[in-house]
């Protein structure tokens, strides 16, 4: 998975990226192609707002959460971004018997 990681009024932190890019990578599995992931970090005032944008397999997911600590504001997130992700793929496989069973009793049917 392709990751940018981008810090808004904080200093750039490679233990942070790399925790980022850990936590990303399980979502690899759920992708049938490569998937690219842009990551706004930032701080204001007391808050730390973690943005994640997904874009892969024809679908776009955009998650964002706020909390007084930077981890946890990541971890938040990730949550987030896992269940729309499941959330999606329950779909599209909840669409697909119907086509493929549509599809096999038109070839039986025909002499």
């Amino acid at each position: 998975m392709q990751v940018t990681v981008t810090f808004k009024n904080l200093e750039a932190s490679e233990h942070l990226k790399q925790f980022v890019s850990e936590k990303l990578n399980k979502f690899d599995r759920l992708f049938d192609s490569p998937a690219k992931a842009e990551v706004l970090l930032s701080v204001e005032k007391f808050r730390n707002i973690a943005e994640i944008n997904l874009t892969g397999d024809k679908l776009n997911i955009i998650g964002k959460e706020e909390t007084e600590d930077m981890y946890a504001a990541i971890d938040l997130v990730m949550d987030k971004i896992e269940k729309q992700i499941k959330k999606n793929k329950q779909k599209i496989k909840q669409h697909r018997p119907a086509t493929r069973k549509a599809a096999k009793r038109e070839d039986t049917d025909l002499p």
